[in-house]
């Protein structure tokens, strides 16, 4: 008799947690085990941090996602595998991974970058790209009598497209017939630099220009005063920039603090 009054006991807490306020509190009721709806949300969470947008009709599937991780888990339980070394070692390092993720999170949202910091580090980027541009082709090779013959060829009529696509070393420009685009000559090592400068529109250098790379014959085709893009177009990239460079110095410090025996 009293086995029976136990069990009946026992059926009617089962039904109590069974009740639909316990359903709402919960995603679902797994083996006796609820779901709490912190694990959808935390998923949720997850799925939004790695850059894809959760949308309302994946409810569904991250439901199923929860309901089906949770009957895994209950099985490696039950197995004993979340009592092995390996197992342990796994979550503790996967502890660190997130706590260190919540440390860098938190020093991102209380060290933002300002819009001021943009702006000075936009100025300075502006100050050292500002004057003129040029548009230059060059062949470069690796001997000075080669570069003095191919000067000599297109004295002579032939074009220095074509002669760079043939001889140049140059594995950026060579197959574009030389071109180098627009730059800052700041761009360039001083020789090839100061001998751009030098030179007048749509003429070349008359003798070969050395410098660590080989020799180069250099044409200058167009001057234009520097095209710098506006603050607006890059101010994302510049705030990332400049966070990156908070958190490696935030990390350095902390390193240096560290006490390491």
């Amino acid at each position: 008799m009293k086995k029976q009054i136990l069990s009946a006991l026992a059926t009617v807490a089962v039904a109590a947690a069974l009740t639909p306020s316990a359903f709402a509190q919960n995603v679902a009721i797994v083996n006796g085990k609820a779901i709490p709806k912190e694990r959808l949300e935390a998923l949720s969470q997850q799925i939004a941090r790695s850059g894809r947008p959760v949308t309302p009709d994946m409810q569904g599937q991250l439901r199923d996602e929860v309901i089906a991780r949770e009957i895994f888990a209950q099985e490696a339980h039950n197995r004993g595998l979340d009592a092995t070394d390996d197992y342990k070692n796994q979550v503790e390092l996967t502890k660190e991974s997130i706590l260190i993720r919540e440390l860098f999170a938190d020093f991102q949202k209380n060290n933002a970058v300002s819009d001021e910091d943009v702006k000075a580090e936009y100025d300075k980027f502006a100050s050292a790209n500002s004057g003129k541009e040029y548009h230059a082709r060059h062949i470069l090779v690796e001997k000075e009598d080669q570069a003095k013959d191919i000067i000599a060829k297109i004295k002579k009529g032939a074009k220095f497209e074509d002669l760079a696509k043939k001889f140049s070393k140059d594995p950026g420009s060579g197959a574009k017939g030389g071109d180098l685009g627009w730059a800052n000559p700041s761009s360039y090592v001083k020789e090839f630099s100061d001998a751009l400068v030098g030179l007048g529109k749509g003429k070349m250098t008359e003798t070969p220009v050395k410098s660590q790379f080989g020799y180069h014959v250099i044409r200058l085709d167009e001057v234009r005063d520097a095209q710098l893009p506006k603050l607006e177009d890059v101010k994302p990239q510049i705030a990332q920039q400049l966070m990156q460079q908070k958190m490696a110095k935030f990390q350095e410090e902390l390193r240096g603090k560290a006490k390491v025996e």
